[in-house]
């Protein structure tokens, strides 16, 4: 979708609120449909301000929010993308602010009357000759980083592996100098809980599937207490059938704390050795398995940021690689434009019934998808769920939808994903790592320090203002498309290139660089006990 980006018949003078130092007035409007047109001014734009098909500003309207260019009257449909994204409450004359308690949330698509697998995208031209320098393991998957993880069972144990991390790192670490970190995969769950619920298969489906990320060269080791509900053996392959990999604090051969510590560093040092094996070979595009996700949304992120990372998605996905995008309520009101994409009729399929499930599980709360915005997300110019998700879907590109994952599920197609999470940056990055991902790439317009610890993070801005305000923490300024500086495909190739390089370990992105790391957060549906 091309933006058109307007500008005045002549410069208007700086002023508070003109964007300064000369700076022309500017919007963006996506297509012939919509009826408002969002301001890019870095500091909004005053009433008064003239474009060349005569429309005036009535009132001062903020950087990335919606200026009515038509008279849209009580009842009538509010469109941006195309599409319909709110209702107005109140007459909004030409020239007026759509401010957020001037417009209504509609209804959400039914999940009963979609087309399904209708509009399959043909398949782009494949792309060969690109590659990356990854850790091949010996199931064929490769990592992009190469971590010893250890799990636990249970979070009593938590606090006494992290007192085992320390010293790894300390003692161990240094002697291995191919090996990237040691991380813990720490949780709240593992006992107090429901274990057989039927929803339990979440948290438990997901610490299963962590363990075995390919940044972690297979070498899986889990950390229990011994009395707990999640017996430490289900986070082993095959049940532990494998072979041992669990110390069990309740051990009887553990005198003490100290003995609890030596235990887990052996099994630690035995782990390391294997891995300090491991090293970077050259491996084709295809091998990547690369996660994307947005936090801290504006409505710059469906302009900017995210159809970039669409035009990078079809790029990967034309050479074979594996994309997955996510966050179920930021594409529930956008379902009707994603399961025409659906590769066969069964994929469309999936993709209601993960819809489905969520409305269900948000309805038991006794909430809908309209919890999602977050007061960030509104002052970044988002009036609701439905704008917000038609700008976070630009993220999947426009390749054929290949697959759908229900939350913790491992990745074991190519092509483009669905992989079902929640909306939040925690839990969903969470999610991602254990279908299999092992880059990810983060769009943000209002800003955010995530990071994770077990596979990099590469941090796309929104805005321009954004990436030169936090250049220690923004790894891609994509607002220049905002500005006419370049181009979707410019910037999508660009993030391309940095997937590559940030995945042989050429270019280190800037969470990884200060250590910047979020704790993992499971999705526990179910019952605490």
């Amino acid at each position: 979708m091309q933006a058109e980006i307007e500008a005045p018949t002549r410069p208007r003078p700086a002023a508070a609120g003109a964007g300064g130092g000369g700076d022309v007035p500017r919007t963006i409007r996506l297509s012939d449909s919509d009826n408002v047109a969002i301001v890019v001014n870095a500091f909004g734009l005053p009433a008064g301000t003239v474009f060349p098909d005569g429309l005036e500003l009535v009132e001062f309207v903020p950087q990335g929010h919606k200026v009515a260019l038509t008279d849209i009257p009580e009842g009538g449909e509010v469109r941006r993308y195309g599409e319909v994204v709110g209702i107005a409450t109140q007459p909004i004359p030409r020239g007026a602010w759509v401010e957020e308690s001037r417009v209504a949330t509609p209804v959400a698509p039914a999940l009963d009357a979609l087309d399904m697998a209708t509009r399959v995208p043909a398949p782009l031209p494949p792309l060969a000759g690109y590659t990356f320098a990854g850790y091949r393991n010996p199931d064929g998957s490769v990592g992009t980083k190469n971590i010893l993880a250890i799990s636990i069972s249970v979070q009593c144990v938590a606090g006494t592996l992290d007192v085992a991390i320390r010293r790894i790192k300390q003692e161990l670490l240094p002697r291995f100098p191919n090996v990237d970190d040691v991380v813990g995969l720490t949780h709240a769950y593992g006992c107090g809980v429901a274990i057989n619920a039927p929803e339990a298969v979440v948290p438990i489906r997901t610490l299963q599937s962590l363990a075995q990320n390919p940044n972690f060269g297979g070498e899986v080791m889990v950390v229990g207490l011994g009395c707990e509900k999640l017996v430490s053996e289900r986070l082993l392959p095959d049940n532990g059938a494998a072979g041992d990999g669990v110390v069990r604090l309740q051990d009887e051969r553990h005198h003490g704390f100290s003995a609890m510590i030596e235990s887990i560093l052996t099994m630690a040092e035995a782990r390391l050795e294997v891995l300090n094996r491991r090293t970077r070979e050259t491996c084709p595009a295809s091998d990547l398995v690369v996660g994307l996700q947005c936090g801290g949304s504006d409505a710059f992120s469906g302009v900017t940021a995210n159809p970039a990372l669409g035009f990078a998605a079809d790029l990967l996905v034309r050479c074979g690689a594996t994309v997955m995008f996510s966050e179920v309520t930021e594409v529930r009101d956008a379902i009707h434009l994603l399961t025409p994409r659906a590769k066969t009729p069964e994929v469309a399929e999936a993709l209601v019934r993960e819809m489905a499930w969520y409305d269900a599980y948000l309805a038991k709360g006794e909430a809908d998808r309209r919890a999602n915005p977050s007061p960030g997300n509104k002052k970044g110019g988002l009036n609701n769920i439905v704008e917000k998700a038609l700008g976070s879907v630009a993220k999947s590109g426009t390749s054929a939808i290949s697959g759908v994952l229900a939350p913790g599920e491992r990745v074991r197609e190519k092509g483009l994903i669905f992989a079902a999470t929640p909306a939040s940056d925690f839990v969903c990055g969470t999610l991602q790592l254990a279908s299999g991902i092992t880059l990810q790439v983060f769009s943000t317009g209002r800003g955010t320090p995530y990071g994770l610890a077990q596979a990099p993070v590469i941090k796309v801005a929104t805005r321009t203002e954004l990436a030169e305000r936090w250049s220690d923490l923004i790894d891609l300024d994509a607002g220049r498309i905002a500005t006419g500086a370049a181009t979707i495909e410019e910037v999508g190739w660009e993030l391309f290139h940095l997937i590559l390089d940030v995945a042989s370990g050429r270019k280190r992105p800037w969470s990884d660089r200060w250590g910047l790391f979020n704790d993992l957060t499971l999705f526990n549906p179910a019952p605490i006990t």
